[in-house]
Parts: structure tokens; sequence; C-alpha cells
């Protein structure tokens, strides 16, 4: 028998699943993305809305969102490799939407790679479509990255 998979609140018990898990899913992130950075920056705001997926205490997916009082935003959705295809994606977009859901959001937008299909077809099955937007940034602190 499987032991089930757990939906949680981040804690610091998770930090290094997590480094380890982004490693293994991001591994050409830019340096303003290197996981400790992420990780500390996100508990210093809504730390509340930063889950993990968790079997047998082992971090098997993440996923961050943020809220602004109107528009969520979902960010660092991961699976590892091994545990793909399982429903666990869905599970953590679903958790995360009701969160963002349960504190007024009206709006949830989220970011990908031009060239990752797979990915945008995940989230097109999830209900997400690609809306006629121009993202833009820009660099604020060369030693804290967005």
């Amino acid at each position: 028998m499987k032991t089930p998979i757990e939906i949680i609140s981040y804690s610091h018990e998770h930090h290094d699943g997590v480094v380890k898990l982004w490693q293994e899913i991001f591994p050409k992130a830019l340096p303003r993305n290197e996981p400790n950075s992420v990780i500390k920056s996100k508990l210093s705001v809504q730390p509340e809305l930063f889950f993990v997926a968790v079997q047998s205490g082992e971090v098997i997916g993440t996923v961050m969102s943020g809220y602004d009082g109107r528009r969520g935003w979902v960010y660092s959705v991961a699976v590892s490799q091994q545990h793909r295809r399982k429903g666990i994606g869905t599970a953590l977009m679903k958790h995360a939407e009701e969160s963002l859901k349960t504190l007024g959001c009206v709006k949830i937008n989220l970011q990908i790679l031009t060239d990752n299909s797979d990915v945008q077809e995940f989230y097109r099955i999830l209900g997400y479509h690609i809306e006629d937007r121009i993202s833009m940034g820009k660099q604020l602190n060369a030693t804290r990255q967005a």
C-alpha cells in the first residue's frame, strides 16, 4: 500500500527537500532564482501561501502563491520527475487556488516559458488560457533579483 501524499504548508523541516527538488526541476534557473534566496524571500512575505506535497516525509512537490488584494500569482510549481503524471501538480494547483479564493482572489496569473509546451498543456487542462498580454520585468536590485 502506497503512503498517501499530503499537501501542507511549508515549514523549515522541508527546506533541504525543496532545494533538492528545485535543483532537479529548474536546473537552468537564473542566479536570482537560487532556491535558498527564494525560500528566504517567500518566508518574509505571505509564507502561508507556500505549500509542499510530501510523501513519507519526502518533499515531492511545491507551489508558491501570492495575493495583492485582488489578483493572485502562482510560482514555483514543481513535481519530482518520478512522481509526475499522478495528479500531484493538479492537487498542488487546486490547493493554491482554494487558498487564494478564500482570501478573496478573483483572478490568478502565472508565467511560463513560451517554449515549454508540456507545461502550457498542463495549465490548459486546469482551465488556464493564454492571454493577449506582454510580460515585462525590471530588475530593481542586483543583489536580490526577482
